[in-house]
């Protein structure tokens, strides 16, 4: 079996592309290594990933229509897991050719690729972003999500659309995964709970936004990539009329959606107490507004998962944050705790 991974040496990617080598599948990864943020850290990944000898990699820009095209060609892949994409909600306020680029094009030429060379199943990630301004929860993969509040969520919301119009037109078997906050060792330093842990470490003070009133369904990555390995031995069925009221929609597409979330959101000051916590040190809160394009909850039904897939993520947030935190000590050669913090952590 030999499966593409895009954006391998991103947090999903990586991990995934772990898991599948530790079985023995062919794993081929690819990820323009990009500096949105460190890429050191994209290397460290991807120097583990290099251990096995059943991992290939290419450096490649998915937006590179004629090398992403030839890509599919030469390797003739089964399956297809496709992670990249240019991630964070703030930073499409200040780029967004970026999001066009490489969220938009890039997709379009991983679908080209998938149907011209009759991939068996293409994964790919959606966000919980695509809830937008949608304010019952919790979020069902068949609500309507017609109200994006950022260029992020907006061009996740046409991958899914993109995506059902080529399963449709060309039979290929497609399912979209709207990621809920994703959260672990190995994670990206622009996600919140990293820099809180970074700032907390450090005795700096952590950016609180919305003065602390939001909640977040945290997705440990190990869930994560349980579901999703278990979704793509699963291709979806065609299904030639669905119920989606008020009209029967009649579509020839093998196309599928699940939320992949803990369906359990945590206050935002709960999940900064369990930092302190793991990390046996206080924080120092700068309250903040809200930033745009931000949303004030987010909480996944996974019941679609459930009878589907037969999964559900379970890791509790005392669990996951404690193993990030062994993780970024390790990572960064922070030194033990001292005694009075190992008293606090216990507190």
């Amino acid at each position: 079996m030999n499966i593409l991974v895009t954006g391998a040496a991103g947090f999903i990617g990586f991990h995934l592309a772990q898991r599948l080598l530790q079985t023995g599948i062919q794993v081929y990864g690819v990820d323009n290594l990009n500096d949105y943020y460190d890429v050191n850290l994209k290397q460290a990944r991807l120097a583990q990933l290099q251990n096995y000898e059943n991992f290939t990699f290419q450096k490649l820009d998915l937006s590179d229509r004629e090398n992403a095209l030839q890509l599919f060609q030469t390797h003739n892949f089964d399956y297809v897991v496709h992670l990249a994409a240019q991630a964070g909600v703030r930073y499409s306020l200040q780029n967004p050719w970026a999001y066009v680029d490489s969220n938009i094009t890039g997709f379009v030429n991983v679908l080209e690729g998938c149907s011209r060379n009759r991939v068996k199943h293409l994964v790919f990630a959606s966000s919980s972003s695509v809830y937008g301004a949608n304010t019952q929860v919790p979020f069902a993969v068949s609500d309507p999500v017609d109200h994006p509040i950022s260029l992020y969520a907006a061009t996740k919301k046409s991958n899914e659309l993109i995506a059902h119009s080529y399963s449709h037109l060309y039979g290929l078997p497609v399912t979209g995964l709207r990621f809920f906050t994703v959260y672990g060792p190995w994670g990206r330093p622009d996600m919140a709970y990293f820099k809180f842990v970074n700032a907390i470490a450090t005795g700096q003070p952590i950016e609180v936004y919305n003065y602390g009133q939001m909640q977040r369904d945290f997705t440990y990555i190990d869930d994560v990539v349980e579901g999703v390995v278990r979704v793509l031995h699963q291709p979806p069925q065609q299904t030639l009329a669905e119920q989606q009221s008020p009209a029967i929609v009649n579509s020839r597409a093998r196309y599928k959606l699940y939320n992949i979330g803990n369906h359990s959101p945590v206050e935002l000051m709960d999940f900064i107490r369990a930092i302190e916590r793991a990390l046996g040190k206080p924080a120092y809160l700068s309250f903040l507004p809200m930033q745009p394009g931000d949303v004030l909850t987010t909480y996944a039904d996974v019941n679609d998962l459930i009878q589907d897939i037969g999964f559900k993520p379970e890791t509790s947030i005392a669990t996951g944050i404690q193993r990030f935190v062994e993780w970024y000590k390790e990572y960064y050669s922070m030194p033990q705790q001292s005694q009075a913090a190992q008293i606090f952590s216990r507190c």
